[in-house]
């Protein structure tokens, strides 16, 4: 005998809370697409839950996963400026004329060299990093650090004279 609750009544439930997720995280604006987005692949995964499951937490688990998505869509989407650059720049631009800092960054252990690059490079907080890497804010904190040391140790040029290595 299935003892699972229709999903209509599940949206009913667990409707606001996830609502709330999505705007905690996300802001007013992009929050009603995530909820839609994460009633979506619940309602798609909603057969294969197992009975036992602790529903609520399955749901803002999804939430969570769209606002991470919404988040990384984001930084990917142009961003309007007044006026455009009189010629395109090779600045960041892997490849161009900083190879050796960009074969240094690579050469960094995996959480490290993700640390630097959303800390550095993206402008992310810890705590999002945190969120993408799986960690506590503090171990993003200190994996972004550890990166810079290794990176001020063994970059041509970034040791100052007198300076320990």
């Amino acid at each position: 005998m299935n003892t699972k609750q229709p999903f209509d009544a599940v949206v009913a439930l667990h409707g606001t809370a996830v609502l709330r997720v999505c705007r905690s995280m996300l802001g007013i604006h992009d929050a009603d697409d995530a909820w839609s987005e994460t009633f979506l692949a619940a309602m798609r995964a909603y057969p294969d839950l197992p009975e036992t499951a602790n529903v609520e937490a399955w749901l803002v688990t999804i939430a969570r996963r769209k606002a991470i998505d919404v988040h990384r869509a984001s930084k990917r989407n142009p961003v309007p400026v007044e006026d455009l650059p009189e010629a395109p720049t090779a600045l960041g631009v892997p490849g161009a004329d900083d190879t050796e800092l960009w074969r240094a960054v690579g050469e960094l252990p995996p959480k490290q060299r993700q640390a630097i690059t959303f800390r550095y490079l993206v402008g992310m907080p810890y705590a999002d990093i945190a969120t993408i890497l799986g960690g506590t804010v503090e171990a993003a904190r200190r994996a972004a650090a550890d990166g810079l040391k290794t990176l001020r140790r063994t970059y041509p040029g970034t040791i100052a004279e007198g300076a320990r290595p």
